[in-house]
């Protein structure tokens, strides 16, 4: 709760201030094994973070969201709620537009392809320095970039259960992979860089504007080690001040940023509030200033609220129940199948959308390049459903657990009701559907490992190419990491890899939409919907832009008296 200032209160405020500089450690947690969100940042505030904040400066704008950041370790993690922070703290070679996934300047202020598509350099800005004070230059980045390649690299920190799936997933595997395309990174002079690769990749400039590619401090690497992913040292426009696990994050503004005059805000925290419902409270409170995970049926009165203020963002994700292809009983295709003709999905659009959603056939959102509007939508047939689990030996039904994620995602405002239709569509054709409720963090980590047998989650998109939606859940490459399906389809494989390699987009295309055929006649998953996420702010918020792939920069933004 954000409390007004007064002369007693600042008093005490700074009797407060006193007492901890005195008493405090200052210490960090480097315990990073426990990922169920129990070990807390120790830099961390026992107070209220909004209450802390009134001393930072008028400028302090909460952002609240459903659940916690997984990692902010940008390269370590998938999850959407860390990318939303971590886009504050570190910044990449390129980035992507306010508004869309094209390509402007980051750290570096220009680049050249050569035309073979196998070389390019960078131009790097000069006199920019990370939060800790060391200078960012051309050297930082290729340590950066080695750590996420190579497994040994002396800051991959692989002995602490630290995963880059995404930089395998994007770049073709790993150092000494035969599908990895960075041959070599070369230092020219301290603000150039030049990236070799053995193979053309379609996308590798897109891939340099993802949030999961930002550049870490290599002075706060060797400082922190495996506990950077709670001491993230970038160059971004806030600095990272303390973190309360499941509670809130707690960003500052860095006086020396790069760029003059911004940013705007004095101060920053993510906060987090569960439900829905009691985020929506909160900001017709005035508690909080943002709100991401608006329930649909709400946005009509937000709409007609003088005081707030209705957002979109474009329809770039879609939810799904994922199946896990290599346990029983989904390792059959039939029961694969029959649960997809079992799940009326129309009817979960219908009943929790409110009109911002449709209905997904394939795991690309509409006008992706190579969507295959071909495919065939599973039609929402019980008898079907019922005859195909009969095939496979199943006519006297089954029972099977249905993991659900416990927090509001862009692509699914409310997965507890989801998972609760989905567990009546299957109680229909003689399938009982026991529901499994986990924290987030250990919901992500347990779905990694396979523990699964049935889970419902999503996907966003975050450069604007089919690749990170196909192959990071559907390669057999990423079973363990992104592909929590644990599908593997060598033909799939191939058709994935060598759209990869393609130049040509009309040639990348057709490979996709080749994939997406095979990969529905296997069934490794149900299509839910594809969302329109609505988001909320109060009136006071000026310049924010909801990005497309859920992550943008509040460097801009700022809050009118």
């Amino acid at each position: 709760m954000r409390l007004k200032g007064s002369a007693l209160l600042f008093l005490l405020l700074a009797f407060l201030l006193i007492i901890a500089a005195c008493s405090g450690d200052g210490g960090a947690n480097t315990d990073t094994s426990d990922t169920d969100g129990d070990a807390g940042n120790e830099e961390a505030s026992d107070d209220d973070p909004a209450t802390d904040a009134e001393a930072a400066g008028d400028q302090v704008l909460v952002f609240a969201r459903g659940g916690d950041s997984e990692s902010l370790d940008p390269g370590s993690t998938t999850d959407g709620e860390s990318s939303r922070v971590t886009q504050q703290v570190l910044e990449g070679l390129l980035e992507f537009d306010k508004e869309s996934f094209d390509l402007t300047p980051g750290l570096a202020h220009d680049w050249e392809v050569s035309e073979d598509g196998l070389t390019y350099t960078f131009f790097l800005e000069e006199g920019v320095t990370f939060h800790d004070g060391t200078d960012f230059n051309a050297e930082a980045v290729k340590v950066n970039f080695e750590r996420w390649a190579d497994p040994e690299h002396e800051y991959a920190f692989t002995d602490d259960g630290y995963v880059y799936s995404m930089y395998g997933t994007m770049f073709g595997g790993f150092a000494g992979d035969d599908g990895h395309v960075i041959e070599e990174i070369n230092v020219v002079n301290d603000h150039e860089i030049e990236f070799v690769l053995n193979q053309p990749l379609g996308f590798f400039l897109q891939n340099l504007g993802m949030s999961y590619f930002a550049i870490t401090s290599p002075a706060a690497l060797e400082e922190h080690g495996a506990a950077i992913n709670e001491n993230p040292v970038g160059t971004g426009p806030f600095k990272f001040v303390s973190w309360s696990k499941d509670d809130s994050i707690v960003l500052d503004k860095f006086e020396d940023y790069r760029m003059d005059g911004l940013p705007k805000l004095d101060r920053v925290i993510f906060e987090v509030i569960p439900d829905n419902a009691a985020r929506l409270i909160a900001l017709k409170s005035g508690e909080i200033d943002i709100m991401d995970g608006l329930n649909p049926d709400d946005a009509a009165g937000v709409d007609a609220d003088e005081g707030l203020e209705l957002l979109t963002r474009s329809e770039n994700n879609f939810g799904y129940v994922g199946f896990n292809t290599q346990k029983e009983p989904f390792d059959q295709v039939e029961v694969r199948q029959a649960i997809n003709h079992a799940i009326d999905k129309q009817a979960i659009a219908d009943a929790l959308y409110a009109g911002y959603a449709t209905t997904a056939k394939n795991p690309l959102p509409p006008g992706y390049l190579g969507y295959n509007d071909e495919v065939e939508e599973y039609a929402y047939d019980p008898d079907r459903a019922r005859e195909l689990l009969a095939e496979a030996g199943f006519e006297d039904g089954l029972d099977i657990e249905l993991w659900t994620m416990p927090v509001a995602r862009p692509y699914m405002p409310d997965p507890e009701t989801v998972s609760q239709i989905v567990q009546n569509n299957l109680a229909e054709v003689g399938v009982n559907a026991t529901i499994v409720r986990e924290e987030w963090a250990p919901y992500l980590e347990k779905t990694l490992q396979g523990e699964h047998q049935l889970f419902i989650l999503g996907w966003s998109g975050t450069n604007g190419d089919p690749d990170y939606f196909l192959s990071s859940l559907l390669h057999g490459s990423n079973v363990g990491s992104s592909n929590r399906n644990f599908y593997q389809n060598d033909e799939v494989d191939e058709l994935l890899d060598s759209a990869k390699r393609a130049i040509d987009q009309d040639e990348r295309a057709d490979l996709y939409a080749q994939a997406q055929a095979l990969i529905s006649e296997d069934s490794p998953m149900v299509t839910l919907v594809h969302s329109t996420p609505v988001m909320a702010t109060t009136t006071k918020v000026v310049n924010y832009v909801p990005h497309p792939s859920t992550s943008e920069s509040l460097k801009e933004v700022e809050l009118s008296n």
